[in-house]
């Protein structure tokens, strides 16, 4: 490690150096040295910073607290050898997400094109291996069986150095380090997405997006929006990489068809558009990660984007089978929340999702998935999103779950509701008003008489909190009344409320629910001169999701088999 990195060196800041003095500081580079010591790559990362930057905070995962100070300078790990050092920059709107990687260890280009060579050889392997972990397998196989470690103390890197003699010219001899660089490199290019692997391993991250020459643009679940180290320096790289991208996810893009929208392995979306006829700025893509454990509503509480009563509302409409959509503009959580209520429906339910891209995780074991299949040439028509919602009205479900709504499925949707089956959706539009007006106009033409179907609208947003950061909060649940064809009007509660000046909620609608009075609790055999006691089960459940919260219990699947266990034992 450089001087610069050396415990009192001058070129630290008074801060800094005060800031060891901190016992938790003191901890932070405790183990951050301890990481540099098991991770040589992190330790070369660590000697090239600016003596100013050093030492940066350290934290064995990402924390939400972290990304919290005015000026960012933290490292945190990712696991796999991966680490991400998250960097403030004064001089641009989105500070910077540097990915610490183990073949920075040093350029090792001309090793992985021998070993290309070799992967000849185990050509009949790969293509017989049915599962990425097989692939995998053979992959680091190859490798260890046609490398040499070098024997002996050595500190530090060694370059590579090919053997003088003739019979030992095309033999691979690498350091220890060397060798674990080169494995996670193959993995890379071979199974993974290459330079976009790190990002795709980040499980905090949820969208990247390259919008041309430059760098990539990532959406962090914990700290915002951030620039990538990852960048292209011009269109020829860019549109190489965009072509390579496209045939690994076998969607490939070509001048004649240049817009390519797939979905990859661990169900994360992606969006190509190729070259510069069709987009200004050139090449483009766009990924939606997949979260392998999405959130769930007690996530949204710790968040702030939605209160534990409001929660508590929801799960109440969703477990007796009421009719919800969840509405807003793209990006502000709508898919989020709509996943996170599928715990509350019955265990015992047959429930069907149709999306148009698989986001959508549902617990219960009676799931069904439906996607859409877009045209493979011009004489089949595909498998649309209204062929698909026709066919599960024929599947018995008790609820069907609807990606997003956007054309002539709408009035299917609301045709399957008035037969009595569950329906929940999500939908473009930022009020209940602008919803009403899309719903009721082409091309979804949903009669206005069958709008009341639709018992509960939760309107989404991103937003910008009292403290100036963004946010996601839920800025309305509002229950649907009726249609008053005289007036050519339609009547809705708002039961609940963002205040934007404090980020609190306020129950707008508090003891004046009329689904929960007139709905709710006769479902619940609650005597209708007592109706006002279904406010108690709500309060109920508040209380036991502040609880579940404050005991740490907010994994998704953990919570739905909690909640199921308590359904069956009638004590919810």
């Amino acid at each position: 490690m450089s001087e610069a990195v050396a415990t009192g060196n001058p070129a630290i800041p008074r801060e800094r150096r005060a800031a060891a003095a901190d016992p938790a500081k003191a901890e932070m580079r405790r183990a951050l040295e301890e990481a540099a010591a098991s991770h040589p790559h992190l330790r070369v990362y660590l000697s090239s910073l600016d003596p100013q930057l050093y030492p940066p905070d350290y934290y064995e995962k990402a924390v939400r607290s972290a990304g919290e100070a005015d000026s960012r300078n933290f490292i945190y790990n990712v696991g796999g050898g991966l680490f991400v050092h998250i960097l403030s920059d004064p001089d641009d709107a989105r500070d910077t997400y540097v990915a610490i990687e183990p073949s920075q260890v040093e350029d090792l280009s001309h090793i992985v094109a021998k070993i290309d060579l070799f992967l000849l050889d185990y050509v009949d392997e790969l293509e017989s291996a049915e599962t990425e972990e097989q692939k995998m397998e053979v992959l680091l196989r190859a490798v260890e069986d046609n490398v040499k470690v070098k024997k002996g103390g050595a500190k530090g890197f060694l370059p590579f150095k090919r053997r003088s003699r003739k019979a030992d010219e095309d033999e691979i001899v690498v350091t220890p380090e060397e060798l674990e660089a080169l494995k996670y490199l193959v993995i890379r290019e071979k199974i993974g997405l290459g330079a976009l692997e790190p990002l795709i391993r980040d499980p905090h991250i949820e969208d990247i997006s390259c919008s041309g020459v430059g760098p990539l643009f990532i959406e962090h679940k914990l700290y915002g929006g951030l620039k990538a180290n990852i960048r292209f320096d011009d269109s020829e790289q860019l549109d190489a990489f965009v072509v390579r991208l496209s045939e690994k996810i076998k969607k490939p893009v070509t001048y004649k068809n240049p817009i390519s929208d797939a979905t990859l392995p661990d169900g994360s979306r992606i969006n190509i558009v190729y070259g510069g006829d069709v987009s200004t700025r050139g090449s483009n893509f766009t990924i939606r990660k997949f979260t392998a454990v999405p959130l769930s509503i007690l996530d949204i509480i710790a968040s702030g984007g939605i209160s534990a009563e409001m929660a508590a509302y929801l799960s109440m409409m969703i477990g007796e089978g009421m009719n919800l959509f969840v509405s807003g503009e793209t990006a502000s959580g709508k898919t989020t929340l709509l996943n996170a209520l599928t715990a509350f429906y019955p265990p015992a339910a047959k429930i069907v999702t149709i999306e148009d891209t698989p986001e959508l995780q549902v617990p219960h074991a009676n799931w069904t998935r439906e996607v859409v299949r877009g045209s493979m040439s011009s004489n089949d028509g595909g498998v649309t999103m209204f062929s698909l919602l026709r066919a599960a009205l024929r599947q018995r479900p008790n609820a069907i779950l609807v990606g997003e709504i956007r054309g002539e499925e709408g009035a299917i949707a609301f045709q399957a509701m008035q037969t009595g089956h569950a329906v929940a959706a999500t939908f473009h539009a930022s009020s209940v008003e602008k919803l009403i007006q899309r719903l009721t106009g082409a091309p979804i033409s949903v009669p206005k008489a069958y709008v009341d179907n639709l018992n509960v609208v939760c309107i989404a947003s991103a937003v910008r909190l009292p403290n100036g950061k963004p946010g996601r909060r839920i800025l309305s649940i509002n229950e649907l009344i009726g249609y008053d064809s005289q007036a050519d009007a339609f009547s809705f509660i708002e039961v609940y409320r963002w205040v934007p000046h404090n980020d609190t909620f306020e129950a707008t609608g508090h003891m004046n629910s009329y689904l929960l009075e007139h709905r709710i609790a006769p479902a619940r055999g609650i005597d209708p001169q007592n109706k006002r006691a279904v406010y108690d089960e709500l309060e109920k459940r508040a209380r036991l999701f502040e609880r579940l919260l404050a005991a740490g219990r907010t994994n998704f699947f953990d919570l739905y088999k909690a909640f199921s266990q308590a359904q069956r034992q009638g004590l919810i």
